[in-house]
């Protein structure tokens, strides 16, 4: 592949957007919409970092592009899409007015999981929530804390793995806009949660019988000891399983477990089908030190064809044992 999807270094993973307070990484330019270094509680030497209280309103600029491979990305600034577009990552109670250009030949639009948006927000051509080419709108997606409703029963916070997409190029459910590219995570925290290490949220996305809108998966690099973040999504005709080697998380809303009380179950292997999406966190090389750690989808077939990439751990001098820079 060409293009700006091949810069999809780690470079493209270590860029640091302030969405609402919280830090959001994208895939591209360094944009700040906020003052500031973030909500997040500060972190003592040997502590966690945690996300602060939510409750902020921000504004982002986003653009739609086809990019040189005739491919389709988001971006935050002209000529830098990528594919998968940026991580924006908020807290419960934010709010984000995402100003929408679509530099296309063709319709487009940004259709968001997990959040709140009213119909006008919805991102679809059946609401005329759609964007022609050339044109520009704003969409407003919002967040909240849980808490109890008016009649007794328990309503869940917006905390989570998500991720949104395009809802009309190529039919009206968008099925060209997602072939072609047009998707990107979305993460809401919790006040509280624990916070990746700076530059170490990765993004996956497997899409039809493709990684990342590649026939390889991309390596992605740690050095033993961080906070690793995954963020993975499946969108296609597919469904796949995905498998970390070496490492494990729980099967929860953070892939954390709480403390010694937690039952939930502790995974290697996650089955994901289209539109769904999960993440976790770990300590990279936690118990087996650095390596060139594959991930994959576990159904046979789909990792002989491709789908398979490297969570390339090194040791503090920066060298992964066993790689020699050509899987």
């Amino acid at each position: 592949m060409t293009g700006n999807r091949d810069a999809h270094t780690r470079r493209d993973f270590s860029r640091r957007l302030l969405a609402g307070g919280a830090v959001a990484a994208v895939s591209g330019t360094a944009l700040t919409a906020a003052a500031g270094p973030t909500r997040a509680a500060p972190a003592a030497t040997g502590q966690v970092r945690r996300a602060g209280k939510g409750g902020a309103t921000r504004r982002v600029t986003m653009y739609a592009e086809k990019l040189p491979d005739g491919q389709m990305g988001y971006g935050l600034e002209k000529g830098k899409a990528t594919v998968p577009g940026p991580l924006i990552e908020l807290i419960e109670g934010d709010t984000l007015h995402i100003e929408f250009e679509n530099t296309m030949d063709v319709a487009a639009s940004l259709h968001p999981h997990g959040v709140d948006y009213d119909i006008a927000n919805d991102g679809t051509r059946m609401s005329g929530s759609h964007v022609e080419p050339g044109g520009k709108r704003t969409y407003t997606w919002r967040t909240h804390a849980p808490g109890r409703r008016k009649d007794g029963t328990w309503r869940p916070g917006s905390a989570g793995y998500w991720h949104y997409h395009d809802h009309v190029v190529g039919t009206e459910h968008g099925t060209g806009g997602i072939r072609n590219g047009l998707y990107g995570p979305l993460v809401v925290r919790r006040e509280g949660d624990i916070l990746p290490d700076p530059d170490r949220q990765f993004t996956i996305v497997f899409n039809d019988m493709t990684t990342n809108n590649r026939a390889k998966g991309p390596d992605f690099r740690a050095t033993v000891g961080d906070r690793v973040e995954i963020i993975m999504i499946t969108h296609g005709e597919y469904y796949h399983t995905f498998h970390l080697h070496g490492h494990r998380w729980a099967d929860n809303r953070t892939g954390l477990l709480e403390g010694p009380e937690d039952t939930s179950r502790v995974i290697d292997n996650k089955i994901t089908g289209p539109a769904d999406s999960f993440g976790f966190q770990f300590l990279a090389g936690e118990g087996v030190g650095a390596g060139a750690w594959m991930y994959h989808c576990h159904v046979q077939s789909h990792s002989d064809m491709g789908m398979a990439g490297m969570l390339l751990i090194a040791r503090p001098d920066g060298t992964v044992p066993g790689h020699d820079g050509h899987h």
